[in-house]
């Protein structure tokens, strides 16, 4: 990144879930071009020119860091993410601000491990949108919000406390929905979860 430090735009990735459709197997673990994936994910946020990137673990969270390399990554444990999706959107959004662990970026950029069919220029194109600390922005696809989003440093405190269960930071959106700037991504990224044995197929 060509930007002071005080200035980036973080990676925010959420790969905490168990995979409990999947027969309780961690998303962040399963195999994607030959390697878990949790990599895809820290991938494509760094090639969309995210920085600092900080990866949150839950579900065997042991074997992730022993088989994925995250070289480079600031890794948050989620103790509580049996909790959904908010707990580890809190834990992240935590670690961003710490003194220890945080980097005075301007704003956070959410990607979810378990979506691999957004890529590198969609990350780029939420990025790209970012105007100030109180930035909003969500990907659309035919006009419907969805991923990557990025937050504001202004609004983390708010998404933090309204972060429950797995709606991560729905119900913030919703309520500020008037701020977000949807920028369309349908022409670079498919929006599909990983969720059920029947998506696997989206894997290679």
């Amino acid at each position: 990144m060509t930007t002071r430090e005080t200035d980036g735009i973080a990676g925010l990735l959420l790969a905490a879930g168990g995979g409990r459709r999947l027969g309780g197997r961690p998303k962040a673990l399963l195999p994607h071009r030959g390697r878990p994936l949790l990599e895809h994910a820290v991938r494509m946020l760094r090639e969309g020119g995210c920085g600092p990137l900080h990866v949150v673990l839950g579900a065997a969270s042991g074997d992730v860091r022993a088989r994925a390399d995250l070289e480079g990554c600031v890794i948050v444990e989620n103790p509580a993410w049996e909790e959904g999706m908010g707990s580890s959107l809190r834990a992240g959004l935590d670690s961003l601000t710490d003194p220890d662990t945080g980097s005075g970026a301007a704003a956070a950029l959410v990607l979810l491990v378990d979506q691999p069919g957004i890529g590198a220029a969609a990350v780029a194109r939420v990025r790209a949108a970012y105007r100030s600390p109180a930035s909003l922005v969500a990907a659309a696809y035919d006009g419907e919000r969805g991923h990557p989003v990025l937050f504001g440093r202004d609004h983390w405190a708010g998404i933090a406390a309204s972060a429950d269960g797995d709606r991560g930071a729905r119900a913030y959106l919703k309520e500020h929905a008037g701020a977000v700037e949807l920028v369309e991504c349908g022409d670079v990224a498919q929006a599909y979860d990983i969720d059920t044995a029947a998506d696997l197929r989206h894997l290679e």
